[in-house]
């Protein structure tokens, strides 16, 4: 035999444990050491149902091949996680992936010493990439002037019309029909208040929900300069007379409960849950810990449009987050990220996330495979979030936003809303107050990145 070793053959019992035993004992010293999975560590900001998704879909990834292992860490809010990424990257201790809200691109944009942007990534790594796969809607967010996609687009959502269909039926509604306009929505409110129901209707993400998808669902401008997609110099516009008249319904229903402010972030969330409201506007993807925790019937509906406004229903925009992957690590690892990129793309493991989440899928392929498989027969109402970004070819107004320092403008639009939800200001002063503190924030920005 090979490596030196010499094995005199023997007959008998012990004969043939002996030869047993010099063979494996030879395997050990000729074999080399086992290679270790080069681990890639994942940073993002899901918990509950939708961190025991993210952990599913690494651990499938990491049962596909050897070579690699996706290690998922839990670093909070989107906001402490792109925090944390940042003070991560000064002491180089930076994770090779981290997740990324919507609203922060411009500034990951701007940021360009930090971050590998995702085509280069793949064509330095020669996977196969081809951006015209994933749906329109959601890839434009994340691409530069020149249509490169800058990081990996994951978990993409947009709020919808979520109701009780229990206490539909209670307050004498009929459940299978949701209001589809804002005076449907106050009247069927104002029925739910009549029965008895804590809450007519809240919302999470105030500015998401109010601000941002309702001037997506009516065409008109955030801000100019395509929303801030066409270039830094952009000026916020919001504080338009639609926009005003939006707000102080919100507050004139607030005095009744007919509307219920809930808080910012996911706060109106268990509310709906418990049955204390019966609508609720709120993303897609809150659907997976709905259907997990609700104890009644649930119900789906697109949001809500003012049918004066000539051509609403647009459309609405996404939420949710990118994957970007952060330079300076090991280039074994960007291999490792490319691989799992591609195993993302599969429209078997789109479709499946999509479907046990509520997020959109991002390919085309993705949302193909979910409709042949029977899912949104057998599912009445998880197709609305597809059918709502699509409604109508996206326009400037409603192809999504790009400002920077946004996380801080979203803070001062919800700042001023609460004013006006409570009372303390019109509708037109805090959408004006607004409009002027998210300017100054943006001429920051725009000075800090010529």
């Amino acid at each position: 035999m090979g490596g030196g070793a010499a094995v005199r053959i023997r007959t008998g019992r012990n004969g043939l444990l002996g030869l047993l035993a010099s063979l494996v004992l030879w395997a050990v010293l000729t074999q080399g050491p086992a290679r270790a999975a080069t681990d890639i560590v994942w940073w993002h900001a899901m918990q509950g149902e939708l961190g025991r998704q993210i952990d599913k879909l690494a651990d499938d990834f990491n049962r596909t091949q050897s070579d690699y292992r996706i290690v998922p860490v839990f670093k909070g809010s989107y906001t402490e996680t792109v925090t944390a990424a940042i003070f991560a990257f000064r002491s180089r201790t930076q994770p090779a992936i981290v997740q990324v809200n919507e609203i922060a691109t411009a500034t990951m944009m701007a940021a360009k010493g930090a971050t590998y942007p995702v085509y280069e990534l793949m064509r330095d790594e020669a996977e196969p990439f081809f951006p015209m796969a994933y749906l329109p809607a959601v890839a434009s967010y994340y691409t530069d002037l020149d249509g490169n996609m800058l990081s990996f687009p994951f978990n993409a959502s947009t709020p919808i019309l979520y109701y009780n269909k229990d206490l539909f039926r209670a307050a004498g509604l009929d459940p299978n029909v949701p209001p589809k306009t804002w005076p449907e929505l106050g009247a069927t409110a104002q029925r739910l208040r009549a029965a008895g129901v804590a809450c007519g209707f809240t919302t999470h993400w105030p500015s998401w929900v109010n601000v941002e998808n309702f001037s997506a669902l009516h065409n008109i401008a955030i801000a100019t300069r395509a929303n801030g997609m066409g270039g830094l110099d952009a000026v916020l516009t919001f504080n338009n007379l639609l926009m005003v008249h939006h707000i102080a319904q919100l507050a004139e229903w607030q005095k009744t409960k007919v509307y219920d402010y809930s808080g910012r972030g996911t706060t109106a969330e268990p509310r709906f849950q418990r049955g204390e409201c019966g609508i609720f506007l709120g993303s897609s993807a809150t659907r997976a810990d709905i259907v997990a925790n609700a104890r009644f019937e649930v119900g789906y509906g697109m949001l809500p449009y003012w049918p004066d406004v000539p051509g609403a229903p647009q459309n609405s925009i996404i939420g949710g987050a990118t994957l970007w992957v952060l330079k300076d690590r090991p280039r074994a690892e960007y291999k490792g990220v490319a691989r799992f990129f591609t195993y993302l793309s599969r429209p078997e493991v789109q479709a499946a996330w999509h479907q046990h989440t509520g997020y959109l899928p991002i390919t085309r392929a993705a949302y193909d495979l979910t409709r042949n498989q029977g899912f949104y027969e057998r599912n009445p109402g998880t197709a609305i979030s597809i059918e709502q970004i699509t409604l109508k070819p996206p326009t400037q107004n409603s192809r999504g936003l790009r400002l920077g320092s946004f996380v801080l403008i979203r803070d001062v639009i919800e700042e001023e809303l609460e004013q006006a939800f409570a009372g303390k200001k019109s509708a037109q002063s805090a959408l004006d107050n607004a409009v002027e503190r998210g300017n100054k924030l943006l001429r920051q920005f725009e000075r800090a990145n010529p």
